[in-house]
């Protein structure tokens, strides 16, 4: 299904054959180290996969190519959860198909679930339950949709283009980070439960910390 909020991403390929944003100027991946950072900053951020019980909700602003999903997903299955993962992620603009089985194909341990995903994945898809996931991406500017959102998550993944990437005129700073966007997260999120800051941008440390939410030290690798 289609949602009138969803905006196509332009994708341009980097020389070592990962995505990069046309209208940010910025990969969406650290390198070929995407996986291990998204390991690093988002599981071990959130003190996961420890902290897996039946009913985790993980929330993410930044859906992109689904590798902090996939990643997740598989390390739930890995735990020995029995129950459904719920994960919501916010995003702005859609990767279709083909450009996200190309940029998911460099991480291979994650080849098995990923084919898993994307046979099942329609383009502008709203929700997708597969064993042991229940997928949720809500198309549109997380400024307008986080409001709408009455789940409470017990992890949040911080992603997104970095500030100085991610600018928006009407706002000034970036669309990402700024003090409104974070307003929602603070209703939606526990102050008991910590956010991993994937920048040392002071901006955006400072955000983390208006919301009232314990920041991690985690940085990218």
């Amino acid at each position: 299904m289609q949602n009138d909020q969803q905006e196509k991403a332009e994708i341009d390929w980097g020389r070592d054959g990962l995505p990069v944003s046309k209208r940010f100027g910025e990969g969406y991946f650290s390198d070929a180290s995407g996986l291990a950072e998204a390991e690093h900053v988002y599981l071990a951020g959130n003190g996961l996969p420890r902290r897996f019980r039946p009913g985790f909700q993980v929330g993410e602003l930044g859906f992109g190519a689904g590798l902090n999903m996939l990643t997740t997903w598989r390390a739930w299955r890995e735990s020995g959860q029995k129950t459904q993962l719920g994960f919501t992620s916010f995003e702005a603009f859609a990767m279709t198909s083909e450009d996200m089985e190309r940029a998911l194909a460099p991480f291979k341990p994650l080849a098995a679930i990923a084919r898993e995903f994307l046979v099942a994945w329609q383009p502008g898809a709203e929700h997708l339950r597969l064993d042991g996931l229940d997928l949720s991406v809500v198309w549109g500017d997380a400024r307008a949709m986080l409001p709408l959102i009455e789940d409470q998550f017990d992890a949040w993944f911080l992603d997104g283009f970095s500030p100085a990437k991610n600018p928006t005129p009407s706002f000034g700073r970036a669309t990402c980070w700024e003090r409104s966007r974070a307003t929602p997260a603070k209703a939606v999120h526990s102050p008991h439960i910590p956010l991993p800051d994937t920048s040392a941008d002071h901006f955006q440390r400072s955000v983390l910390r208006w919301t009232a939410a314990p920041v991690l030290g985690e940085s990218g690798i």
